[in-house]
C-alpha cells in the first residue's frame, strides 16, 4: 500500500514531506506533488509533515478523492523526482484552506 498525496496540495505545494522521505518517491508538477506508487515504502513519515494534510494511506483516502490514487500513479511517471524542500508556492497560505480546486491543478 502506497500512500497518496490528495487535492489539499494543489496550489500549495509545501515540501516539507520531501526532506522526511528515505526512497525520494515524491515528485513535483507545477502546482501539486505526487508520490510514485512503486517508490512508496509506506514508512508515513510524510504523513505528519504536510501542513495542509494532504497526505493518505492509500486505503484511508476519503470516498471524495479515490481519483487521486490514479492521479498519483499517473502523474509520477511523467513528473521529476524532488528530493530536497522548497519554498512553497507564493499564495499557498491562501489556498490552504480552499476545497474542490481539482479544476486548479496544473499538468
Amino acid at each position: 500500500m502506497a500512500y497518496v498525496v490528495t487535492e489539499n496540495c494543489i496550489k500549495c505545494k509545501y515540501t516539507d514531506c520531501v526532506d522526511v522521505c528515505p526512497v525520494d518517491c515524491f515528485r513535483e508538477g507545477p502546482n501539486f506533488l505526487v508520490i510514485d506508487p512503486d517508490e512508496c515504502i509506506d514508512c508515513t513519515l510524510c504523513v505528519a509533515e504536510c501542513p495542509v494534510e494532504a497526505i493518505y494511506a492509500e486505503d484511508d483516502v476519503p470516498d471524495e478523492q479515490l481519483d487521486f490514487i490514479g492521479l498519483n500513479a499517473e502523474l509520477s511517471k511523467k513528473w521529476r523526482p524532488i528530493i530536497e524542500k522548497k519554498d512553497a508556492l507564493p499564495d499557498a497560505d491562501d489556498w490552504a484552506s480552499v476545497k474542490d480546486k481539482l479544476d486548479q491543478l496544473q499538468r
